[in-house]
């Protein structure tokens, strides 16, 4: 520490008040400059120790006393990049050994230092789905099977329930009408029949322990017929024909806002893989408009998934050395190599004449010799060009350095008539360097490097009077595969000149030991080389794709829709909202299955209001403010009350984004009664709509008045009424059976200016 002490007198007549204010402002930025350069030195040995975070903290201090020094901000900058990807390789390797509290601990250093990290963000993800799957597989079957399902929050109805009704039938030859009205006394659906389909055709079936959606589903699969869903207990059937099917089946328009992939390119999947033909590409806001069939936007939406992930990026370290050696020795005496002699003019004329030449003698002739110089000289110089360079690329895109000179090259052009004209072209001079990185799911990168170093080595005129260079190169290219944090040398590129040239008196010059005495002799060694360092450091990489991702269901080859597995499938894609008095028709949500467009039908096909079967319903409800102003925040509560005991909840909200936003979902109480643990999921769309799941692991179910989770929102734009709506909810019950839910009116919010 240094101490530093300033004795100015309250007065001192000889030293005006000016010429004070400017000493004791010099003192000051001293004392900062000073203190800056002991925190920037305190930091480099607090890294050199392995303090980073503590090195990084006197940087900062360094640069709050002293912001215009470049040498500190480089220096903070250049340890939190270094640190920020040590803690991520670290994590990445504790990870794949089996250590995830390791991994995470190193990910969250990461973060903490560079809160955008993706590498580290992407690998907590993966950290947390590992969980998850081992709690899934923990828990069992069952309990897997129902938190995939939450999962994907399918809203399933009274539809899906009578689907899901066990029957055992036996059919040989009887008439298509009579096995539906079995399968109608049986599951208590309506079926309407179209007046083209024979229902005289006759029909055999057998089937035991099946479900009614299996019997349904192949029986129209075995006679060419097809389904349309009317309301919560009628089913139309009508022939699978290419007329009927533009006349009955409903067509969905869906939007696709690409974050990362070419929508042209997504296009050309779509018509290839869904053989979708109304698709349309806005290059502008590089958005995909799908009209098509439900099933066909479903799939639509996972193969778009799996086409807009985020490019891999990867950060290449560059080193590139230029090593140059130079030795000189020169050692001996330069006589003088010539003697002029010329005659002298007479002091009377003033000029030479003949009489003169006739008459020379030592008095007439001026003599003219060399210097004679002795050399003793030797140097020994080294010189090393280092360039650094930090490249960020993104996968198979090339990278470019040139660290040189553009050299302007003449050109002189002469036409028939005695025009002349010039023009300039440029050749780059020096160190160019061309990178293309391809990044593999194992954290190898691929590197295609193409190095050239030049140098001017002559310049010449042409006899147009143009300039022309002669240029030396050195090139190499090759292709490596590196480890993430792999560092690569690659040297070689070696320029080596050797010269020996002598200056001596004929004879003596030649003459063994004293021939030095009567000659110089220069030896001159000059070696070039060029050696490049190339280390990449992985920024984001390719995220590997679940497996309901990357491999699902397409259907058959004339038909996109799947055959019953699990639980209704026919239901999730025409699910049924089981919210008495809901209005509103079933939102499509995006990066989730696509649901049918479900009507605003009641529950009874007699009243509107909820039937008697609703009596052991849940009942939801909203709490929080209804007046605010633009600008502030509120937070609203949705609470639920149950007698039948709830294990999950899959729900859909919506609200006008252009008066309210989203910021964020947290878990209530009510799933977390007795001390267990959830799972809960939340998901907000910025076209205005909120997705929450949420599970409890163990199999028994809450009961009671709890609240469900706090949705934080911030009002944007005044609003005489803007209404927060909850669109579909399907409380699930202990073994899976569905709970019906009675939804709250729409919460109503006033926003003042």
């Amino acid at each position: 520490m240094f101490a530093y002490r300033i004795y100015l007198p309250a007065r001192y007549p000889s030293m005006p008040r000016f010429w004070r204010n400017c000493t004791i402002a010099g003192a000051i930025l001293l004392l900062g400059g000073c203190a800056a350069e002991i925190a920037y030195n305190q930091g480099k040995g607090l890294v050199a120790q392995g303090r980073v975070e503590e090195g990084m903290a006197k940087f900062q201090e360094a640069l709050a006393r002293d912001p215009e020094e470049l040498q500190y901000k480089v220096a903070y900058i250049q340890t939190r990049e270094r640190a920020v990807n040590s803690y991520a390789e670290q994590g990445d390797r504790n990870a794949s050994a089996g250590r995830p509290d390791a991994a995470e601990s190193l990910y969250r250093r990461a973060l903490a230092l560079d809160s955008g990290n993706e590498r580290s963000k992407a690998g907590l993800r993966a950290l947390d789905a590992a969980r998850r799957r081992e709690l899934a597989e923990a828990q069992g079957k069952e309990d897997a099977a129902n938190a995939d399902r939450v999962a994907k929050a399918p809203v399933e109805s009274t539809l899906a329930a009578a689907y899901k009704k066990p029957i055992s039938i036996e059919f040989k030859d009887v008439s298509l009408k009579q096995v539906f009205e079995v399968i109608s006394r049986s599951s208590g659906l309506n079926f309407l029949f179209d007046k083209d389909v024979r229902t005289d055709q006759k029909v055999t079936l057998f089937l035991k322990n099946s479900t009614i959606e299996s019997a349904v589903y192949y029986t129209l699969l075995t006679n060419q017929l097809e389904q349309q869903v009317v309301n919560a207990n009628t089913i139309l059937i009508y022939p699978n024909t290419a007329n009927k099917l533009k006349d009955y089946q409903e067509m969905v328009v869906h939007s696709f806002y690409l974050t990362n992939a070419d929508a042209k390119m997504v296009a050309n999947t779509l018509k290839t893989i869904i053989k979708s033909r109304d698709v349309v590409v806005d290059d502008k806001l590089n958005m995909l408009i799908v009209r098509d069939s439900p099933e066909a936007i479903r799939l639509a939406a996972k193969l778009v998934a799996m086409h807009d992930m985020p490019e891999p990026e990867v950060m290449l370290e560059v080193e590139i050395l230029e090593v140059k050696r130079n030795l000189l020795f020169e050692l001996g005496i330069a006589w003088p190599d010539s003697l002029s002699l010329t005659p002298l003019a007479s002091a009377a004329s003033g000029a030479l004449t003949l009489d003169d030449l006739h008459h020379i003698r030592s008095s007439t002739l001026g003599a003219t010799i060399g210097s004679t110089t002795i050399n003793a000289t030797k140097q020994n110089a080294d010189a090393n060009i280092l360039a650094n360079p930090r490249i960020r690329a993104h996968n198979h895109e090339k990278a470019k350095i040139l660290i040189g000179d553009r050299v302007p090259l003449i050109t002189t052009t002469s036409t028939a008539t005695g025009f002349a004209s010039e023009s300039i072209n440029y050749i780059d001079v020096g160190l160019k360097l061309d990178i293309e990185p391809s990044v593999h799911l194992d954290n190898d990168v691929t590197i295609k490097i193409a190095l050239e170093v030049s140098n001017i080595v002559s310049q010449l005129q042409t006899k147009s009077g143009s300039v022309a260079y002669q240029i030396g190169t050195r090139t190499a290219s090759t292709v490596l595969r590196l480890k993430d944090g792999e560092n690569q040398v690659l040297a070689g590129l070696i320029n080596d000149e050797d010269r020996r040239s002598s200056k001596k008196v004929p004879g003596l010059g030649d003459l063994p030991l004293i021939g030095r005495l009567f000659g110089t002799t220069a030896d001159d060694h000059q070696k070039t080389e060029i050696v490049l360092s190339i280390t990449p450091h992985l920024i984001r990489n390719i995220g590997r794709q679940e497996i309901d991702l990357s491999e699902f269901s397409s259907g058959t080859e004339s038909s996109l829709r799947t055959r019953p597995e699990g639980m209704s499938q026919l239901a999730a894609r025409s699910p049924l909202i089981m919210l008495a008095g809901s209005p509103s028709p079933q939102p499509i949500l995006p990066d989730q299955p696509i649901p049918y467009n479900a009507s605003s039908a009641p529950l009874s096909a007699d009243s509107e209001q909820p039937s008697a079967a609703m009596s052991g319903s849940a009942q939801l409800r909203w709490d929080g403010a209804q007046q605010i102003k633009v600008g502030d925040t509120f937070t609203l509560q949705l609470s639920m009350q149950s007698g039948q005991p709830v294990t999950s909840l899959p729900l859909a909200i919506t609200y006008d984004e252009k008066v309210l936003q989203a910021s964020g979902v947290t878990e209530g109480s009510f799933l977390k009664q007795g001390g267990a643990q959830t799972i809960f999921n939340s998901k907000i769309d910025p076209g205005g709509q909120i997705l929450i799941t949420g599970t409890r692991t163990n199999k028994n179910g809450a009961t009671g008045n709890g609240n469900f989770a706090s949705i934080n929102f911030r009002a944007l734009a005044p609003a005489d009424a803007s209404a927060i709506q909850l669109l579909t909810a399907a409380p699930v019950g202990v073994g899976g059976s569905i709970i019906p839910a009675q939804a709250p009116a729409p919460h109503m919010v006033q926003v003042e200016p």
